[in-house]
């Protein structure tokens, strides 16, 4: 186990949406987030000088209506799109071949029950959770289309899920771009995700000496530490947010390892 640091070391919180803050839905629409956690992200966010954003695969607008009325620092789009301190910082250009992509894509769906595709302009994803039958098929799919569509966007896959984003977006170089900023510049990262698309991230955060935090046991992974759930994640913040003290010691406390 990493070696945790003591509890008046300052940190920087970055943290995972889908299957971190809220459980995995069977659709991408289906997601709840606890009302109590916006506020609560709020609160430690105020707590650490602003070093806490959300580092996710959603687009920042679907994050922001999730959140509302708080807004926060985020990388979305697996870093395809970066906002810092209310401010659009990067935005990655979908190239023209994208939108018919995403035309084969919804034919796919159109003759499958069970799988959605997931627009996100910059990106697409085509979901299989409701037809895992269809595994094969859907992402044998995906990587014609990312092999067809070129150097300039690559397939990143996760949990009954493939996605094609601009090929230098990552949640590491997210996070790695992030620590430059003068919020969390000299902190200690702290990362928290759950799925082979968050891998990166732990990645990165372990390299800086930072701590990596993975949610579930179900695989092998770059994180240090392992949480249950959503729900002791949760119950970490709840508590953190309460009590005016979020460390890495907070997450080793109660690490499911």
């Amino acid at each position: 186990m990493r070696n945790i640091v003591p509890d008046q070391e300052q940190i920087a919180l970055f943290l995972d949406f889908d299957g971190t803050l809220v459980e995995i839905a069977p659709s991408p629409e289906d997601v709840k987030l606890d009302r109590r956690v916006a506020p609560a992200l709020e609160a430690l966010r105020n707590r650490l000088g602003g070093a806490l954003a959300l580092v996710s695969g959603r687009p920042i607008a679907f994050l922001d209506t999730m959140l509302a009325p708080h807004v926060f620092d985020i990388a979305g789009l697996h870093g395809a799109q970066i906002r810092v301190g209310g401010e659009l910082r990067a935005q990655s250009e979908a190239p023209g071949s994208l939108h018919e992509a995403v035309r084969d894509l919804v034919r796919f769906a159109n003759s499958h029950v069970g799988i959605i595709v997931e627009d996100k302009r910059v990106s697409v994803a085509l979901h299989w959770r409701l037809a895992p039958s269809l595994q094969d098929e859907a992402l044998a799919l995906m990587r014609r289309t990312a092999a067809a569509m070129g150097p300039g966007m690559r397939l990143q896959e996760g949990k009954s899920v493939a996605e094609l984003v601009p090929a230098g977006a990552s949640k590491g170089s997210a996070i790695g771009w992030l620590m430059e900023t003068p919020a969390y510049a000299g902190r200690r990262p702290v990362f928290i995700g759950d799925d082979i698309t968050d891998e990166d991230g732990f990645k990165a955060v372990n390299a800086m000496g930072g701590l990596s935090v993975r949610i579930g046991r179900d695989r092998e992974s770059h994180a240090a530490l392992r949480l249950a759930s959503p729900t002791a994640l949760r119950h970490i913040l709840l508590e953190a947010a309460e009590t005016g003290r979020l460390s890495a010691d907070s997450f080793a406390a109660t690490n499911q390892d």
